[in-house]
């Protein structure tokens, strides 16, 4: 089987329930399966640990989980057009894995969640595509071939899967939403099937 992460980061929960659709889009395709993981809370405190395990969800995700992988997805909140502190904690520490070019060639695509229409999640989208191309991914999107990218009112574009929750986090994931973080999952691992 072709192993495709599926990293996030989610406070509200919204990345969360879109990881699981694009797991499920990856696991629509014969011979890939999705490894989902997730990355702890930055503190504030610098005594503050987290758990090896979390209590509940996704486990954390090591470094050797992007060594393995065939191909990434990857997932934050908006953050004022940008992604979330421990999303980019986590990126930082890879540095490892680009001195030694772990991850040129593996295809890649982002995915996020944002307060508002207008929100920053496009920008957020792209912030998160910078490191992946210094370790020499190659980003994917969504074409204009996927019908809900012109319907949709709510979340998805053509740089990757997204979602308007709300002020208050409080919207649910459309039709169209899920559609799009499922199609985003199946042409990850199709691409990576093919390049491998």
């Amino acid at each position: 089987m072709t192993d495709i992460l599926i990293l996030y980061y989610s406070q509200g929960g919204a990345v969360k329930e879109m990881a699981q659709l694009i797991a499920r889009g990856v696991e629509s395709v014969a011979g890939a399966t999705a490894r989902v993981r997730t990355v702890p809370k930055v503190s504030a405190n610098c005594e503050a640990t987290e758990a090896d395990i979390p209590v509940s969800g996704a486990p954390y995700a090591t470094l050797q989980d992007l060594e393995e992988c065939a191909g990434l997805a990857l997932g934050s909140p908006t953050r004022f057009g940008n992604m979330a502190a421990p999303m980019k904690y986590f990126l930082d520490g890879t540095a490892g894995l680009w001195l030694k070019g772990a991850l040129i060639g593996k295809p890649a695509a982002v995915f996020t969640s944002s307060g508002s229409l207008h929100g920053g999640n496009e920008m957020t989208l792209m912030t998160m595509m910078i490191p992946l191309m210094h370790h020499g991914m190659l980003m994917l999107g969504l074409p204009y071939s996927e019908p809900q990218l012109g319907t949709t009112k709510t979340g998805g574009t053509p740089y990757g899967a997204s979602h308007i929750g709300g002020a208050m986090d409080d919207q649910p994931i459309s039709e169209d939403e899920k559609k799009l973080c499922m199609a985003l999952g199946k042409r990850l691992a199709e691409t990576a099937l093919k390049l491998q």
